[in-house]
């Protein structure tokens, strides 16, 4: 009877093996929010993993009617629009977003600051410019730049950018908060595990549909088919920024895109920042703001920040990193 019962137990398993679910990963690349996306879920079919692709691209496209300040209608746009005018009434999520946003650019002295974008546009990185701006024009360009000017009424929830010109852009975080935002959708809809990537602003959650980890490789900025070393990314996120495609040179001396609000002046020294954590809104305001703190203070400032890792690639194309990243600088 024992025996019996052993076989039957076995022949269970085996049902129940057999009977187990197959996933596929489904993957789709599209143009949202002025940038490529790529969004791939782990689905029990392909039909259902498109249609999952879809409501996560619903989701996206409502944050970027908020925040986009190319829309006119947008609450971003209402709040730019009424500066030195009247404070705008938002939403709870703007709100939260932009409270966030600002804790940001007080933990990181201000290298993150969304009023960045009352800067003039003095630099461009399009192969128009001739000569850099000068001094004084950059001076001017950075007036109405100041995160500590932004008026949060928390009772009213209102928001009011004091003097007229002062406009406010998530371009350094929106990205980050779309992809985090459309993952958290598709958990909710018990989507199994699935990667988000904003244009290098990657979340993650679950394994591939063979049960692998989902890796990242950190390239190399002067080759970016090779690969300094790949790195598991679980339950987790990453954003990169650099500084390889959009730059200008004068006198031999190569300038950034990523301007410093602070300032006005571009970023050098660095070629590349990948920032790990939790959120990918997080680690897109902070590749943003090492960037503009340079490799030794933003490491040191992020070796202070529990759950947070850094690769810092520096102008010659040396690797940097946090206590928290374990491979070897001489890969």
């Amino acid at each position: 009877m024992r025996k019996a019962l052993i076989l039957f137990s076995s022949f269970a398993v085996l049902m129940a093996f057999g009977q187990e679910k197959r996933f596929v990963s489904v993957k789709k690349a599209m143009k949202l929010m002025g940038t490529a996306f790529e969004i791939t879920v782990v689905a029990p079919s392909e039909e259902i993993g498109y249609i999952n692709i879809d409501e996560a691209v619903s989701e996206i496209t409502r944050i970027e009617e908020m925040i986009s300040s190319w829309n006119i209608d947008s609450e971003t746009s209402q709040i730019n629009k009424n500066a030195g005018v009247n404070p705008v009434k938002v939403s709870q999520e703007l709100f939260s977003l932009i409270e966030r946003a600002n804790k940001i650019s007080e933990i990181t002295d201000g290298a993150f600051d969304i009023t960045y974008a009352s800067m003039d546009k003095l630099w461009r990185f399009d192969g128009s410019m001739q000569r850099p701006p000068t001094d004084q024009q950059i001076r001017e360009s950075v007036s109405k730049v100041g995160y500590k000017r932004i008026v949060m009424d928390v009772e009213a929830q209102t928001v009011f950018l004091p003097e007229v010109g002062m406009k406010i852009g998530f371009g350094a975080i929106g990205k980050g908060y779309a992809a985090d935002r459309a993952k958290e959708f598709l958990i909710s809809k018990g989507v199994k595990g699935g990667l988000i990537n904003a244009s290098g602003d990657l979340t993650t959650w679950g394994t591939k549909a063979t049960g692998e980890k989902w890796m990242i490789g950190i390239a190399n900025p002067l080759s970016k088919d090779k690969v300094f070393s790949w790195l598991p990314v679980i339950e987790s996120s990453v954003a990169t920024s650099g500084n390889y495609e959009k730059y200008v040179v004068f006198k031999g001396q190569k300038y950034s895109h990523i301007i410093d609000p602070r300032t006005g002046y571009p970023t050098k020294g660095i070629n590349s920042v990948t920032i790990f954590a939790k959120y990918a809104e997080l680690c897109d305001a902070m590749a943003t703001a090492v960037f503009v703190m340079g490799k030794d203070s933003g490491i040191h400032m992020i070796n202070q920040i529990d759950g947070v890792e850094v690769v810092v690639i520096d102008s010659e194309n040396k690797i940097h990193k946090s206590s928290g990243i374990l491979f070897n600088n001489n890969q």
